[in-house]
Parts: C-alpha cells; sequence; structure tokens
C-alpha cells in the first residue's frame, strides 16, 4: 500500500510555516502516528523538536517555556493515551493562566466514531481546562483556527492560557486551497496594552495615599509591570510582597521587600493593592479574620484577577503596567499618608528574620538518623549558585524549605494547583529557553519520581540543567499528618532510592552526597559536567514551615492552621454580635 505524501503545500506544513512566522522555534513533543505530518513538517520548516517521554512533560516544558520567555509554549500529543496524558500538564497550565498551545490529532474522518484505534473526542475533555478547545475538520480553516487559537493562548479578548487544536490525519496530509493561506494568518499577534478608566484610576489614587500602612502584593499578572511597580513603592513608601508567582518583580535588596514578615503585614495593613494576583488560598482569600479591617485596591487586566473573593474600594481593569503609570501620573505631588514608620520596622524585622534563618540553615543540626537537615543542602547551594540563577522548586515539604531558603531573581514552582512533578521539565525548557543562566532544579524525591525519565530527554539533547534531589525516603508532609493525626504511618514511607545511579544510566553525571561538607565540591563538579544531578540523603524528621502551619492537614476553612482558628474566632464573632 502506497502512503500519501505529505506535501508542502498540506494542512500540516501550513500549521508549521505558520508557526515559524509566529516565532515558534521550538516544540515539545511525544511522536505518534496521528501527528506524524505535522511531526516531520515541523522538521522540514526548521522547528526544533524536543522529544520528551511523557506528554505530561511535554505540556509542563511548554508552560515554562512560556512562562520565562513571554512567548506561547507549543505541546504536541499524539491521540487518544497522549492527550490523556497530557491533561494534568494542560490543568496546570490552566491555574497559572500560561499561554500554552497543545496540538494533537485524530483517526481519519472516515474512520470517526466507529472504534479506530486511539478514537476519543478530546476536546470534549479539554474544553473546561482550555481557553479554546476544537477539532478542525476542514482543511482549509486549518490557518483560521490556528490564528484564533493563539490569539486566546494570549489572553486577546479575555484571560490568558492554555488552548487545544486537533486534526484527523487525513486533514492534516490534505492540501487546502492556495487561497486561503491569506497573508494575515501568518502575521505574529501582539496583545494590546490594555488602558485604564480614568475614574478608577482617581478611586485608586485617594484610598492608595490615604493609606497609613500600605501593603502591596502582585503575581503573574504584573509581569512586565517591575520599573512602573518599583516607582510606586518608592513613591508612597509602601511593602511589599510577591508570594512567589511574580519573583524577582522587585530585587529582594528593595526597602519594601518584607517577605519574612508576610503574616504580620497582612494582619496590620490597612489597605492591601492586588497587582494581577487572585486573592487564593496563599492569601487567605482575603479574609477580614486575616487582613482585618483593611481596604482593598484590585487591579488587573483579567477579571479572574479583579474581583475574586474581595471587591476593592477601588478596581482598575488594565495592564499593570499601564495602570501604575497612569496611577502615578494622576497623583503627581500629592503627599502621601503612609506612615514611613511602621514600613520601617517591617523592613527591619524582615532583615532580622532573614539572617536569622541563613544561620539557622547553616548551622542545622542532623536527624537523630544521622542524616543532614535539608537546611543545609540549600545553605551550601547559596553559596555556590551565581546570583542570576534560574531555580524551579519542586515538592511538598522540600517545596517549602527551598522557597523560603533559596533566593532567586528568576523562580518556578508548581503553583496553586500544587501540581508536583514539574521540577525537572520545567528545568529542561528553562535551561533550553536562558542557556546562558544557570537553571538548577531543587526537588524533594516523591516529586521527583513523577518525571524522572525527563532526565533521559536532558541527556539526549544535551540540556545543560542541574538538578538536586532531597532524598528523605517519604512523602514528608502526609508521614507528619498521619503520625499528629492518625498515630501511624500507612502508604507514605518510599525507599532511599539511587537516584544518582539512575541518573547515571540514564548519562547525567550524578553523585550521591550523604555529608554535609561534601556538598560544596560536589556541587562544584556538577556545575563543570551538565547536565547532572546530585542526590543528597537527609532527615525525614526536619519539618517545614508549611507541614507545621497546616498544609499537613486540611482544615476547614483556611489553608493554614492559623488562618483556620482566625477564622472560626471571626465567624464566632459576628455570630455573637447577630
Amino acid at each position: 500500500m502506497s502512503k500519501p505524501e505529505v506535501t508542502e503545500r498540506s494542512s500540516a506544513a501550513w500549521i508549521a510555516r505558520c508557526l515559524k512566522s509566529r516565532g515558534i522555534d521550538r516544540v515539545f513533543a511525544l511522536c505518534g502516528g496521528h501527528i506524524m505530518p505535522l511531526w516531520m513538517r515541523l522538521d522540514a520548516e526548521g522547528i526544533r523538536i524536543i522529544d520528551v517521554r511523557d506528554e505530561r512533560a511535554a505540556v509542563y516544558m511548554a508552560h515554562a517555556h512560556a512562562e520565562l520567555t513571554g512567548q506561547i509554549g507549543v505541546a504536541l500529543v499524539t491521540a487518544g493515551p497522549g492527550v490523556t496524558n497530557a491533561m494534568t500538564g494542560i490543568a496546570n497550565a490552566h491555574v497559572a493562566r500560561a499561554q500554552v498551545l497543545v496540538l494533537s490529532g485524530t483517526p481519519p474522518r472516515a474512520q470517526e466514531n466507529r472504534g479506530a484505534l486511539q478514537d476519543m473526542a478530546h476536546t470534549e475533555f479539554v474544553r473546561p481546562l482550555t481557553r479554546y478547545a476544537r477539532t478542525v475538520r476542514e482543511p482549509d480553516l486549518v490557518l483560521q483556527e490556528l490564528d484564533e487559537a493563539m490569539a486566546r493562548a494570549q489572553g486577546i479578548g479575555g484571560e490568558p492560557g492554555p488552548v487545544y487544536l486537533d486534526f484527523p490525519v487525513d486533514t492534516l496530509r490534505a492540501e487546502p486551497s492556495a487561497a486561503m493561506a491569506l497573508p494575515e494568518w501568518f502575521k505574529p499577534r501582539r496583545k494590546p496594552r490594555l488602558h485604564p478608566d480614568p475614574q478608577s484610576v482617581a478611586e485608586a489614587v485617594d484610598v492608595l495615599w490615604s493609606a497609613r500602612r500600605l501593603l502591596v502584593i502582585s503575581g503573574r499578572g504584573a509581569r512586565g509591570a517591575g520599573a512602573a511597580l518599583t516607582r510606586l513603592l518608592d513613591r508612597l513608601g509602601a511593602v511589599y510582597l510577591d508570594t512567589g508567582e511574580s519573583r524577582g518583580l522587585v530585587p529582594d535588596t528593595h526597602p519594601s521587600v518584607v517577605a519574612a514578615m508576610r503574616g504580620t503585614v497582612m494582619t496590620e495593613a490597612d489597605v492591601v493593592l492586588t497587582l494581577g494576583r487572585k486573592l487564593d488560598f496563599q492569601l487567605a482569600y482575603g479574609s477580614p479574620a486575616v487582613f482585618g479591617s483593611a481596604r482593598f485596591v484590585r487591579v488587573a487586566d483579567t477579571a479572574s484577577e479583579l474581583r475574586d473573593n474581595r471587591r476593592g474600594a477601588a478596581e482598575v481593569l488594565g495592564s499593570v503596567d499601564a495602570v501604575l503609570e497612569a496611577i502615578l501620573s494622576m497623583a503627581g505631588e500629592r503627599v502621601p499618608a503612609t506612615d514611613p514608620e511602621w514600613a520601617q520596622q517591617a523592613r527591619q524585622a524582615h532583615e532580622a528574620r532573614s539572617q536569622k534563618l541563613l544561620t539557622s540553615m547553616q548551622q542545622a543540626p542532623e536527624g537523630s538518623d544521622g542524616r543532614m537537615h535539608p537546611n543545609r543542602l540549600l545553605a551550601a547551594l547559596r553559596q555556590h549558585l551565581p546570583a542570576d540563577s534560574v531555580l524551579v522548586a519542586d515538592g511538598g515539604d522540600f517545596l517549602s524549605f527551598a522557597r523560603v531558603g533559596l533566593p532567586a531573581s528568576t523562580y518556578l514552582d508548581p503553583g496553586s494547583l500544587g501540581c508536583i512533578g514539574i521540577g525537572t521539565p520545567f528545568g529542561v525548557a528553562a535551561a533550553l529557553a536562558l542557556p546562558e543562566r544557570t537553571v538548577v532544579v531543587a526537588t524533594g524525591d516523591g516529586a521527583f519520581g513523577f518525571n524522572a525519565m525527563e532526565m533521559d530527554t536532558a541527556a539526549r539533547h544535551r540540556v545543560p540543567v542541574l538538578i538536586v534531589v532531597a532524598n528523605n525516603g517519604s512523602w514528608a508532609i502526609e508521614v507528619r499528618d498521619q503520625q499528629e493525626t492518625h498515630g501511624k504511618v500507612v502508604g507514605t514511607r518510599l525507599q532511599y532510592a539511587d537516584h544518582a545511579a539512575m541518573a547515571r544510566g540514564l548519562g547525567l553525571y550524578a553523585e550521591r552526597i550523604e555529608k554535609a561538607q561534601d556538598l560544596p565540591a560536589a556541587i562544584g563538579r556538577a556545575l563543570n559536567n551538565l547536565p547532572a544531578l546530585i542526590d543528597v540523603m537527609v532527615t525525614p524528621e526536619a519539618a517545614s514551615s508549611d507541614a507545621k502551619s497546616g498544609l499537613a492537614w486540611v482544615p476547614d476553612l483556611q489553608a493554614l492552621g492559623a488562618w483556620d482558628q482566625a477564622e472560626e474566632r471571626w465567624r464566632s464573632g459576628l455570630q455573637s454580635v447577630v
């Protein structure tokens, strides 16, 4: 049987040329027959295919690429189980509002709904997790649909996030009418800068300039607004938290940064300004039980980050940088009411607590099992990694240690979905996107196991990433919950697996380290032999701040135990008043 040729005039070729014209030079993918026409045309166009070991990892890599470059990240997966495997990655991109394009294939149109191999209605189950999901059957419409999907991914006209298109394999092989290859479909789109309503800006200025204790919190929607945000902080003398979504937007050395005093400033602030940030579980849902009588000013370019959980005394819809510039311009020479003593005290307390943390990390004692404390590992990394390193933190308990203990101007973690296992895929994508910078994945052993085989991807593509595994032989947070709540441990112990041996078997440089004094030399050797892995034995007895504060179990009202108790007290007080 002769196989149909996939020509330069095919739908697959049109898609590949369109992606190339839009600046896409890399696609993360796992091959299969239903996407082979597109796969080969991508290669013909000079688009690099980073072939992975699991479709979930392909979407994770596209997600990280999008976060770090500001471009659309593209994942290509095959039909049926290829799409279902990818769904966790799509869900994570959905929650993170990451601009990801997922492409797939389906059986030929003549075989649809007849029991063909891997025939599934993909769009029906990915639609709730995407901004756009379509099966494109008509060859003449592939460019139009691709253009619309990419616009939706960028958030042009709505919230950014993942989008999905699939194509019957005979549609990919077909040759559309040349008249439909309109130049407009190949032209890159640029998300417009959304300017705010002047009245809303004036309302925001009145609230912000009347604040005595102003707290500013940024999220992913504030990315790109660092310069304007810094000017606002300087102008108002406010204190600032980034909560991880926009880490590096304001340097840690800026006098407004008070990350170590998060709980205190959240409780004491009388005005809270959110910039492209949801009031989710990480911010106590904006509850008065935690934020007291504070008024909110909400700024975002999408509704989901503008009025979730708490309405603002002022709400400003617009691109965050444009809004901040408008606020500064309208305020002019108006004198703010900010209490400089409060802000100064918060900064001094932050610096003292940060220094205390660093000292305690360097001196953290071993567990009763003789294994090192995770903070000793983090202290060694702090000392030996370049200042501009890209940090990917992954895991449960160890993520908590790393998030607090490792500074980073560029930072990625699982995000609010808690989608552990992103570490190695994110690290691979980061090292490909930013080859001039050191990329470090700091992950717990449990999280590492989800996508450990992507070490093979790193080796095959010679990706210069350093993976550091904190190996405590357990799902530590769950172990703590079971011990404290139920009095026994069930199904949450792991073996102290030799991850270094596995890494060497896959082609990485790797070492297994048991003593803290051996870490500096090992880190140096690993950085000189990338891609590399360091498997570090740490004690499971060390409890992170998250494990201690409530994430080891699930309170009824709030994410953290202290906040849950505060919520109960606040609600009880309201009931007694009524």
